[in-house]
């Protein structure tokens, strides 16, 4: 797996490269700026690509802007977003084209090292992954009487938030303590009282709950 990491905090970049190659990783390039975030990715033609939403020179949405353009330049380039905050618009728009090789993290989650390279591993393997943070306050600040999401029933909200991190059935029994059958039944549901068209695929799932969550566009 060849890895380039975009971060302007020089630390950061740097623990996270150590972190990286400790675990027997090819980190080929570092960069600072989207600028030279690009040119490594031109230069180095990565399987992965490690970026920070706020980057130079202003500092807001730099990395998610960098990032779609290196998924244009390079098709398949899989690509984890890193952020220091919950920002619903940045997760949405990253994920707005499509979630296959996708993944939205909290930088918190960094420490959490397992977890961290799991979802790297998950989202250069073609999989999404968005932290449960995220999908926690996505959830919360869509939760209206008047929607669709209204009609959802507490545990029908929980499979919903582990669909939307990417996890498929078997994961998300192992996680509440229910059986495989009880998951099949529970997304039959949300997706009728989402209108949406069940599928199997992660990744079209992570697409659908996002655009819902979004405001039911799609």
């Amino acid at each position: 797996m060849r890895i380039v990491i975009a971060e302007d905090d020089p630390l950061l970049r740097e623990g996270l490269a150590l972190l990286l190659r400790a675990e027997d990783l090819d980190v080929v390039a570092t960069a600072g700026t989207p600028g030279g975030f690009l040119a490594a990715v031109d230069a180095h033609t990565p399987d992965v690509a490690i970026v920070d939403v706020r980057m130079p020179p202003t500092h807001t949405d730099e990395g998610i802007v960098a990032a779609v353009e290196a998924r244009r330049r390079r098709p398949g380039l899989a690509v984890l977003v890193l952020s220091a905050y919950v920002e619903q618009a940045f997760a949405t728009d990253l994920f707005s084209v499509g979630a296959v090789g996708l993944g939205y993290l909290l930088k918190e989650r960094v420490g959490r090292v397992e977890e961290f390279l799991a979802a790297l591993h998950r989202v250069a393997d073609g999989g999404s992954v968005i932290d449960p943070e995220v999908v926690g306050q996505l959830l919360a600040r869509n939760r209206r009487p008047d929607t669709a999401l209204g009609e959802l029933s507490a545990r029908e909200r929980e499979v919903l938030g582990l669909m939307a991190e990417g996890l498929g059935n078997t994961a998300i029994a192992e996680r509440l303590f229910v059986t495989e059958g009880a998951v099949h039944k529970h997304i039959r549901n949300i997706f009728a009282k989402l209108q949406l068209p069940p599928d199997d695929r992660v990744d079209r799932r992570v697409t659908a709950v996002l655009r819902h969550l979004d405001g039911g566009r799609g």
